[in-house]
């Protein structure tokens, strides 16, 4: 490749890397006002309901994560992050939990516990009629999780544009020797 098609790649490679450090400035700045925002309405809720209300006893003895991280690994091999609510199946997962068919008249048994019963909303922890700021925190959080990710996966963008460009500069490099 010759000296002036490696250093249009390098400019071109330089302004995405730019403009996806720009985004990923933003995207702190929103998680920053997203974690900030639940905070303010987290301590809301405390005042309202009083301190004793909301906090560690209340919480359930055997939690359930109420989201999890997937990852895959693109075809260029950037890592790119999501969030799995966890209340969804994947395919393998739907379908008739017994194979053989069921008998509806006669000895009744007792039913059996759903393997995986659906996710409880952990603001039941708290009680029925929680304040509004407890919603709006969780709310805010699962919003700062989204952003997380998004900018887990901006990130793994930036270092590979990063790698790239270090590259690009070696080989320029090894084409251009500075006269001295």
């Amino acid at each position: 490749m010759a000296a002036p098609d490696l250093r249009a790649k390098l400019d071109s490679l330089l302004l995405q890397l730019l403009g996806d450090l720009e985004e990923l400035e933003a995207k702190r700045a929103a998680l920053n006002a997203r974690v900030e925002e639940g905070w303010l309405s987290l301590s809301k809720a405390r005042y309202n309901m009083g301190a004793k209300s909301v906090g560690p006893l209340q919480y359930a003895s055997r939690m359930e994560p109420q989201v999890r991280v997937g990852t895959s690994e693109a075809q260029d091999g950037l890592q790119k992050f999501w969030l799995v609510r966890a209340g969804t199946q994947t395919p393998e997962e739907v379908g008739p939990r017994e194979a053989a068919l069921r008998r509806r008249k006669g000895l009744t048994r007792t039913p059996e516990p759903d393997p995986s019963p659906a996710p409880q909303d952990p603001l039941n922890w708290f009680g029925i009629l929680v304040p509004h700021s407890l919603r709006q925190a969780q709310a805010s959080f699962r919003e700062g999780l989204q952003l997380a990710a998004d900018m887990a996966s901006l990130q793994s963008r930036i270092d590979e544009g990063r790698s790239q460009v270090r590259g690009l500069q070696e080989k320029l490099k090894q084409l251009e020797p500075r006269a001295a």
